[in-house]
């Protein structure tokens, strides 16, 4: 596919964002230069207000092309712990290359917006347009930058990339729209007849010419980040006692994905082990991730799978069940999470769901001292099997009234458990997903009530003599 210039390649790839026009709720954004006059017609033929995207990544000390992290203005900072770490980049480090990359945006932010502040991405479908992606480096850090903005649904749409770079970028993202993965990729202008160079004076007079920015914008502050014992932390996101990171965790030679938040003065952090066919964007799982995180637990919240093994499993099923990988992928994060310097001296349990709630019963039986708290939720515990008679750490198994197969499944489990601190308890009305009103903040009542009890020292003390008192 060859597109005569980049006006042409915005018309017709509008043609298949259709499902987007004239709804009050999108925004498109332009990547300077190149991808602001193929954004402006597919705004313009969806009837959707058009930003810039100004974000630039954070280049690792000497190898620039690796990135630690990434920066938009308005003050969003995404950073990657797990390569901070592995390539020990000093705080100072992170914080002058972070500065530096700011000033260069502050410059971009008044000379593309003047004195305009952005807008408002939270709860918004973005998309996010360039007239090509080669190696995906920069349209990766606009995507890690934007997702701190918390949009409801975030799409890349492009008219060209390879077929490799787009099957990286797409587990960033909701969706990826690219009409043609050409196998024979050299560069983005080989596929445009006519394909200059655009100025910055040319940006300026797309964005004049863009349709008025109708919805709220942003309230006006300068590119710029904290200091202090919080700064390899996401900055600028979430709320002001909450820092968010995205991680990637290196197990079984394979990289996965996960979603880290750190109250301020957490006293535990829960790792959730989800089941069959889910992932990290369990729905479930978040609503109880956020209640621990109001009672003062970080989470982690990681795929078990990565993008490809999720492909697999969703057409034969075979890796959900495959309790030995999970349950030893599972030990391979929670000594990274033993080895990050801000959890490292938290007290670890773990939130296990489904077939999930086996590899973390078996997790806990490999490392008893250091996992201090299991909960089940309509966990198949059974899976476990000889490992449920090694289980000395407090469990909570959660089950629904009504999902009766695995309920009995559960009293079984319960009688094999060494812990002498177990319980099942019945949700009444429930069936196997907890759908029912009221059913899932029941589960996450209990789970944040059973954490705390047995991650925070003084309260595991109490809890041990009043069970010692009933024996």
């Amino acid at each position: 596919m060859v597109f005569k210039n980049r006006e042409d390649a915005g018309a017709r790839l509008a043609k298949k964002l259709g499902a987007y026009a004239d709804r009050n709720d999108v925004v498109v954004l332009g990547i300077p230069r190149g991808g602001v006059p193929v954004a402006i017609e597919v705004a313009s033929a969806l009837h959707a207000p058009l930003d810039v995207c100004l974000a630039r990544k954070l280049g690792v000390p000497d190898q620039e092309e690796l990135a630690f992290g990434a920066i938009a203005a308005g003050g969003i900072r995404y950073l990657n712990e797990s390569i901070i770490q592995a390539a020990g980049i000093p705080v100072d480090d992170i914080e002058r290359i972070t500065e530096e990359a700011a000033r260069k945006l502050q410059d971009r932010s008044i000379l593309f917006r003047g004195d305009k502040p952005p807008l408002v991405l939270e709860g918004r479908i973005v998309i996010l347009v360039d007239d090509g992606i080669a190696t995906g480096a920069s349209m990766h850090a606009s995507v890690l930058a934007l997702r701190q903005m918390r949009p409801a649904k975030l799409v890349i749409a492009v008219p060209v990339a390879p077929i490799d770079t787009c099957g990286w970028l797409r587990p960033y993202v909701d969706e990826l729209v690219c009409l043609d993965n050409p196998l024979d990729f050299y560069a983005v202008g080989q596929f445009y007849e006519y394909f200059p160079q655009v100025s910055d004076e040319e940006v300026l007079d797309v964005l004049q010419r863009a349709a008025p920015l109708p919805m709220q914008a942003a309230a006006s502050e300068p590119v710029g980040f904290s200091r202090g014992e919080n700064a390899a932390a996401v900055v600028g996101e979430g709320t002001p006692n909450r820092s968010r990171s995205d991680v990637f965790i290196a197990a079984d030679d394979v990289q996965l994905a996960g979603t880290l938040v750190i109250p301020q003065n957490a006293h535990g952090i829960v790792l959730f082990v989800h089941g069959s066919g889910s992932s990290r964007n369990s729905p479930r799982n978040r609503h109880v991730a956020e209640v621990l995180q109001d009672s003062g637990l970080a989470t982690l919240l990681f795929d078990l799978l990565t993008a490809e093994e999720e492909e697999i499993d969703r057409w034969s099923a075979e890796l959900r069940f495959n309790i030995g990988m999970l349950s030893r992928r599972l030990v391979q994060v929670t000594q990274w999470v033993r080895q990050l310097d801000r959890t490292g001296d938290l007290r670890i349990g773990y939130f296990g769901a489904s077939t999930g709630a086996a590899a973390a019963l078996i997790g806990a039986a490999e490392l008893p001292d250091q996992i201090g708290a299991v909960v089940s939720r309509g966990g198949r515990p059974d899976l476990a099997r000889d490992a449920l008679g090694k289980v000395a750490t407090p469990t909570l198994l959660l089950v629904g009234s009504l999902d009766e197969d695995v309920l009995e499944l559960n009293r079984q489990a319960l009688a094999k458990l060494a812990s002498k601190e177990k319980e099942l308890r019945v949700i009444a009305g429930a069936t196997h997903l907890f759908e029912e009103p009221g059913a899932l903040d029941q589960v996450a009542k209990a789970a944040s009530d059973w954490f705390t009890t047995y991650l925070v020292p003084e309260r595991r003390t109490k809890a041990e003599t009043l069970a010692g008192q009933k024996r």
